[in-house]
C-alpha cells in the first residue's frame, strides 16, 4: 500500500508485510551466513563504518569467521580501513568476497569500481538493489557473523536491507551531542518497525584521554548514552573514545591493529542474543 508506515500494529490490512520473512532474499547457493548484525544510525557522520570495522575485528580475533557487507553504496570506506585495494572478481550472479589480512571477508561498492574516487551517481532504487545484491550474489564462505555497515538515515536503502536480509539484531551508533535523542529515536523506531531487536548503543567520540595527564575530557559534552539506554531499553552501551591513533590506523589501512576493548560489553550482548560461542 502506498501509505504503508511499515508498523503492522497500527494497520488492519492482511498484506505480505505482516510476514517478515516474505521479503527475505536467499543467499547465493554456495554461500553460508549464520548471523547478521546491522550497524545503523539516524544520521550520517557518527562513525558507523568505524564501529562496524572494530566489531568485525573483535569478532575475528575471537575465532569467529567474520564478514562485512558495506551497504553504504555511495559512501563506502570499509576496504580502505582494512588496506584492501584489490577489486572483487566473479562472473554473472556470483561475486567472490575480498579478504583482509586477518581473514575478514568483505564486499563494498569501492571493490567494484575502477577507481576508489569514482562517484556512484545512481537513483535510490538502484542503490538499494546493489546493497541487496551484496547479500544474494556474493559467495560468502561459511560466515559465523556478518556486520552490515548501513547507510545513514531511514530511507530506501536501509528499508530494503532490513526487509531483504535476515538481520538478527542491530547496533545503533551515535555521538555525545544535543541531537542524540532524535538520532537514537529514529534508528530505534525503524528497527522496531522492522521487528529487529536493538542489541546495543555505541557512543562514538565519547571522550578524549589527554596523553600528558591521562585525564578524560568530554569534548562534545557529557555522555548521554546511559540516559538513552534507559529511555529506549537498550541492553548494552559502548563508550568509544576519540583516539587519533585509531584514526591513523584506519587511514593507513591497519584498523585490525586497533584496540577494541571499548566494545567489550556490547560484544557480550551480541554473543548472548545470538547464542554465539567464541573459540578464544
Amino acid at each position: 500500500m502506498a501509505d504503508c508506515s511499515h508498523d503492522c500494529s497500527t494497520c488492519g490490512s492482511n498484506c505480505s508485510s505482516r510476514n517478515k520473512n516474505s521479503f527475505i532474499k536467499p543467499l547465493h547457493k554456495k554461500a553460508k551466513v549464520k548471523k547478521v548484525i546491522a550497524v545503523a544510525s539516524g544520521k550520517g557522520g557518527v562513525g558507523k563504518s568505524l564501529v562496524t570495522a572494530l566489531l568485525a575485528v573483535r569478532a575475528q580475533a575471537r575465532g569467529l569467521r567474520t564478514a562485512i557487507l558495506d551497504a553504504d553504496i555511495t559512501g563506502s570506506s570499509v576496504p580502505k580501513m582494512f588496506g584492501v585495494t584489490a577489486r572483487a572478481t566473479g562472473k554473472e550472479g556470483e561475486i567472490q568476497p575480498l579478504r583482509s589480512k586477518s581473514g575478514i571477508q568483505l564486499i563494498s561498492m569501492n571493490s567494484l569500481l575502477e577507481h576508489d574516487d569514482d562517484p556512484v551517481i545512481w537513483r535510490g532504487t538502484l542503490i538499494a538493489g546493489a546493497a541487496v545484491q551484496f547479500w544474494t550474489d556474493v559467495v560468502w564462505d561459511d560466515v559465523d557473523i556478518m556486520f552490515i555497515d548501513m547507510p545513514p538515515g531511514t530511507g530506501d536503502v536501509p528499508l530494503s536491507v532490513y526487509q531483504s536480509i535476515p538481520i538478527s539484531g542491530s547496533v545503533i551508533v551515535t555521538t555525545p551531542q544535543d541531537l542524540v535523542d532524535m538520532i537514537v529515536k529514529k534508528a530505534v523506531n525503524m528497527a522496531e518497525m522492522m521487528h529487529i531487536p536493538v542489541l546495543g548503543l555505541a557512543e562514538n567520540m565519547s571522550y578524549f584521554v589527554c596523553p600528558d595527564c591521562g585525564k578524560r575530557h568530554m569534548l562534545f559534552g557529557a555522555s548521554k548514552a546511559e540516559a538513552m539506554q534507559e529511555k529506549y531499553h537498550i541492553p548494552a552501551v559502548a563508550h568509544i573514545p576519540l583516539n587519533p591513533s585509531v584514526a591513523a590506523l584506519a587511514d593507513a589501512g591497519k584498523i585490525e591493529e586497533a584496540d577494541t576493548d571499548a566494545l567489550a560489553e556490547l560484544f557480550i550482548q551480541i554473543e548472548k542474543a545470538n547464542n554465539i560461542r567464541f573459540e578464544k
